[in-house]
């Protein structure tokens, strides 16, 4: 095994990022947008790379998601003036909403009663609202039951001419735990149910209210988007191992790798040990059916990227720096200290902000937003 089958060096963890599957990938989700005649907003928290909305802009995506107002100012700083930020209202950051809604197109998430009127004591600029519906996840957002708390919230945003009711807004986050295209497609279509009752109740007194869904196992296993405004789904330009198993992708459509350099064997144990450890891949996990837990899968390294598919070796353990990886006895023989192993993320969006960047297949340095 070589020590650099890629076509320029590395000597230390590197995120390897597959453009043409990342673009294949964002060309797949615009395509079913297109055709359901849905507004594709995606979630940029997975990449959170000026370059890499720039290739989603060439496919007609013209506003966007994010988790933060730090990462909503780095992309408006970019040419993106129609931002969502998907994450419950901080009204201490108002100074910050005050200064993007200055310059861009910006909505705001409020997933409880009574933030709102702490916000409007300093807010100056416009913003649109879309309200939180907690449509089965059960993380935040109002129960779509709860109409004297969406009411409140609705007479809050009436009572103000810096808010403008932009509509509902839910993540199906429980699709996380499915294995199948139909327990998908159920939560799914539950989701769109109970936003679409909502609307029909609300939407009379609010012309113009939208629907926004977002999590990437629907958006890639649903053939058309139906009953819905826009989606935000985000992972998906890269995929993982997690969407993976749930059988939201194919292995040889996720566009991350991290390449580690092998730096000990041991063979008596069939463990590698590489550079490349919690710091890097962050600690997510999946369990195998023998209740092994899997930090990452092993890909043979290739000039042209990676192949498929994956060899059957896996990161069995991370400490900060340290990887340790199971390794049959025949593949243990073939590797050294100085070998790169390419390693499949569990997780690519905590993976790709724990490299803070990406390096492609042709040694282009993709930068990103930097942790704060």
């Amino acid at each position: 095994m070589p020590a650099s089958p890629l076509p320029f060096e590395i000597n230390r963890p590197t995120l390897l990022l597959d453009k043409e599957k990342c673009v294949q990938n964002i060309g797949r989700l615009a395509d079913k947008a297109r055709k359901s005649n849905v507004k594709l907003r995606p979630h940029f928290k997975t990449h959170q790379s000026h370059e890499v909305g720039r290739w989603m802009r060439a496919y007609g995506v013209s506003a966007c998601t994010v988790s933060s107002l730090e990462m909503a100012g780095y992309f408006s700083d970019d040419g993106w003036d129609d931002i969502t930020v998907a994450f419950p209202l901080n009204y201490l950051e108002v100074d910050r909403i005050n200064a993007l809604a200055s310059k861009t197109k910006l909505n705001l998430l409020v997933s409880v009663p009574g933030v709102l009127p702490l916000l409007l004591q300093k807010l100056e600029r416009e913003v649109g609202i879309f309200i939180d519906i907690d449509t089965g996840y059960h993380r935040t957002g109002f129960a779509p039951q709860d109409h004297a708390g969406l009411e409140r919230v609705l007479a809050e945003i009436g009572a103000s001419p810096y808010l403008k009711m932009e509509g509902f807004l839910s993540h199906a986050g429980h699709t996380y735990s499915c294995r199948s295209k139909p327990e998908i497609s159920t939560i799914h279509l539950e989701e769109v149910r109970l936003l679409n009752e909502l609307k029909s109740k609300y939407g009379p007194q609010h012309p113009g209210l939208k629907l926004s869904v977002g999590d990437t196992p629907s958006a890639s296993v649903m053939d058309v988007f139906t009953g819905v405004d826009e989606v935000r789904a985000g992972n998906l330009v890269f995929y993982d191992l997690v969407q993976s198993r749930i059988g939201s992708c194919g292995p040889s459509q996720i566009a991350l790798a991290l390449a580690c350099p092998v730096v000990a064997t041991y063979p008596a144990r069939n463990e590698v040990v590489v550079y490349g450890g919690a710091v890097h891949f962050s600690k997510d996990f999946i369990m195998d059916e023998n209740g092994l837990a899997s930090y990452g899968a092993v890909v043979p390294l290739a000039r042209t990227g990676w192949e498929m598919p994956p060899t059957g070796m896996y990161v069995k353990a991370l400490s900060q720096e340290h990887g340790i990886v199971h390794a049959s006895g025949a593949d243990i023989q073939r590797i050294k200290p100085g070998d790169l192993l390419g390693i499949l993320p569990v997780h690519s969006c905590l993976t790709a902000d724990a490299m803070g960047g990406y390096v492609t297949l042709e040694g282009e340095r993709i930068s990103r937003l930097a942790s704060s």
